[in-house]
């Protein structure tokens, strides 16, 4: 589980994410950032009905992304709020949602280059 110092909780954090215009797109997921006034990085997931019908999918789908970022939140730069949403065609594969992860975050060039090896 991600610490909740780590998670974006409150609508207006989400609400100041979505109006920065900062966003990019890895396979079917999407990464939009914004920093914040802390030296925290806070994360929020968006999996919608669009993804699966089926709660469990989307649920399933959250707790890997959660795991994924746990193993990385080290490396990361600090005092961003990143929202990741899943878009329809999203596999529910650890390993295949681990490089999509890694690969946006090297596209938003959000990991410390000292801190990555």
């Amino acid at each position: 589980m991600l610490p909740k110092a780590n998670r974006l909780l409150k609508e207006k954090d989400f609400e100041s994410v979505f109006k920065s215009n900062n966003g990019i797109r890895q396979g079917a997921l999407f990464l939009r950032q914004e920093t914040n006034d802390s030296d925290i990085t806070r994360f929020g997931f968006i999996v919608s009905k669009r993804f699966s019908k089926s709660a469990v999918e989307r649920n399933r789908i959250k707790r890997i992304l959660r795991e994924v970022i746990k193993l990385r939140i080290s490396k990361l730069k600090k005092g961003l709020d990143i929202i990741i949403t899943v878009n329809p065609g999203a596999e529910p594969d650890f390993s295949k949602i681990n490089d999509d992860v890694n690969l946006l975050f090297k596209k938003a060039k959000i990991i410390n280059e000292n801190n990555s090896s």
